[in-house]
């Protein structure tokens, strides 16, 4: 059963104003919820967060019971604007579903790749999707043709929708999908073996009625990297990031209607998926997005003082970049809360933004198979270097490897109970793969694979990962990963990839390369470029090996597995 309000009842919201503002009419979406927040009533059977949350707000919205502050706000940044009510949300949306039944003759069940920028049609996508139980696969625009094929193949997806820039990309790999039925592509051209999406949802009908979906249905695959292999699939369902927030209390984000939020984070993560459309729309809060190609200091800065953007999400190389720019140049139009996730923030740039805007920055800390999991809540007490305490429906605690719970103070890996209730917002499983769901659980407790330890009133740090993952700038990153596309190379015998520290970006991606004796006279700084090259060429840019350094032989065990601790360490100890 997916039960845990027995927790939740034990977990009183920290002593705060909301912003100022007033709380939440009873009226509202939220509120209708408050009787399973107490347990008085059990969780839905069915739900679906099109129709039980963004139609719902409609319905206040044209009652005059909302402010008049938009549900979605973007900009191109070039003087592109695209403002959208509750109200014009669920009539776009409805088209674009009828798009997706009726054109391409998708099926509840059926998956989606859905590949686009920071642009309106993502949002619109999603919802539609929900609409009509088609299960959404986001990812980032700086997939390759490889990473695509693998996608495509893994989650046996019918249908992908992305731009013409990609379009190629997927064309080059889709004749070994036999699956892949349809392709959508958001452009004002034209493409053979294309449908235009634009074109086909301005003509269709906005008729569309919401299927009826069970909540534990699945609604999106999220691909993450792991330490060895291709990324693993991890399933949520309706319940897990559609109805979480309704349940979890105003923890972490502390949003109410009158509210605009700005997550700055890429549409392939979870961040978006919860920061951008989930729990801000829950609250009837207004969703900002910036195109952002490129993420520019002074475009975001000159963003903040133009529009009226309450909250802002990024990840700490955001603030890093932010504070080495004069911020007494800049007056914010609204900001006044700052959250930072993905990796650890350091303490110095958490004082220099604090001395220079006067704003705190709060961190979270989360997963893609459980969203947040710790969080500093507004009105908490801000400790430099802590990810502060356990979010609503969390039990987290600190373990050891046979899942003893470790006293404060004492370090160990960070694990979330899931026996015997299974708490409401973790992924389903990962798909096609009950060896890795199976050993995800260690005890009584689901295992995150991070280090980290926990004082007496309760504040996690985070020390670091307890495997080989590779966290730059919010981006995980499988060593497998930049390995497998470094060894199609003719100059590399073998490599191993591992976090490098960096300034700017947190961590970036080291590689210890072995060269081909044919290679060992070549000059290193232009075969060095050229291997980083073509890293970026095979996988997504953002994997590539942003330092390089040549050796005679990787460090290995007696049975031959390469030490990338060792490599690690070694990295980490020139700090």
């Amino acid at each position: 059963k997916l039960q845990s309000l027995k927790l939740l009842r034990t977990l009183k919201p920290p002593n705060r104003t909301f912003h100022g503002h007033p709380r939440l009419l009873a009226s509202d979406v939220y509120s209708q919820y408050e009787s399973v927040r107490q347990g008085k009533q059990e969780i839905p059977k069915y739900f679906n967060f099109a129709s039980d949350v963004l139609d719902k707000w409609s319905e206040i919205e044209k009652a005059g019971k909302r402010p008049s502050n938009p549900a979605f706000w973007w900009v191109s940044g070039e003087g592109e604007e695209v403002k959208w009510s509750f109200e014009e949300l669920g009539f776009l949306s409805r088209k674009v579903a009828n798009v997706l039944t009726k054109e391409c003759g998708l099926q509840k069940g059926d998956r989606l790749i859905l590949i686009l920028p920071r642009i309106p049609e993502w949002w619109l996508v999603k919802v539609a999707c929900m609409r009509a139980g088609i299960v959404i696969i986001p990812g980032t625009s700086q997939l390759s043709a490889k990473d695509i094929l693998y996608r495509l193949q893994a989650s046996k997806a019918t249908c992908i929708i992305t731009t013409d820039k990609l379009a190629p990309a997927v064309d080059s790999v889709a004749s070994q999908c036999q699956l892949l039925k349809t392709k959508l592509m958001v452009s004002k051209g034209s493409r053979e073996g294309w449908l235009n999406f634009t074109e086909l949802y301005q003509n269709q009908s906005a008729d569309h009625s919401c299927i009826k979906t069970r909540i534990q249905d699945p609604m999106i695959i999220f691909f993450t990297s792991g330490t060895t292999g291709f990324p693993k699939m991890t399933q949520h369902s309706q319940g897990s990031l559609g109805f979480r927030p309704l349940l979890s209390e105003r923890y972490w984000l502390d949003l109410t209607p009158s509210d605009m939020i700005w997550n700055t984070a890429d549409t392939g993560w979870i961040l978006t998926s919860i920061a951008s459309f989930f729990d801000p729309w829950v609250f009837g809060s207004c969703v900002f997005m910036h195109n952002l190609p490129q993420t520019d200091s002074e475009v975001i800065l000159n963003t903040l003082c133009r529009f009226p953007i309450d909250t802002l999400v990024g990840a700490p190389t955001l603030f890093r970049m932010l504070v080495q720019n004069d911020l007494s140049k800049y007056k914010f139009m609204k900001l006044k809360h700052c959250m930072s996730g993905g990796e650890p923030l350091n303490p110095e740039v958490m004082e220099q933004w604090k001395s220079q805007t006067g704003l705190d920055i709060h961190e979270v800390y989360g997963q893609t198979e459980m969203g947040i999991i710790c969080s500093v809540f507004g009105g908490m007490k801000i400790k430099p270097g802590s990810m502060g305490k356990a979010a609503p429906l969390y039990d987290v605690q600190i373990v050891d490897k046979n899942a003893n719970i470790l006293p404060p103070g004492q370090q160990g890996e960070i694990a979330v109970r899931s026996k015997p209730i299974r708490p409401l917002g973790f992924f389903s499983e990962y798909l096609d793969n009950p060896k890795k769901t199976a050993e995800s659980e260690r005890g009584d407790f689901y295992v995150t694979g991070d280090r980290g330890v926990m004082d007496e009133e309760g504040y996690f740090q985070f020390i670091g990962r307890d495997d080989d993952i590779i966290i730059s700038s919010g981006y995980r990153i499988g060593p497998f990963e930049v390995e497998n596309a470094l060894i199609e190379h003719p100059a590399v015998v073998e490599s191993a990839a591992v976090s490098s520290p960096d300034p700017l970006r947190g961590e970036v991606v080291k590689a210890f390369v072995v060269l081909s004796p044919t290679f060992s006279s070549t000059d290193q700084e232009s075969l060095i470029r050229d291997l980083q090259d073509h890293v970026k060429k095979i996988t997504a840019p953002y994997k590539y090996p942003r330092k390089v350094e040549f050796v005679k032989e990787l460090p290995k065990t007696v049975t031959g597995k390469i030490k990338r601790n060792e490599l690690r360490d070694k990295e980490w100890g020139r700090i």
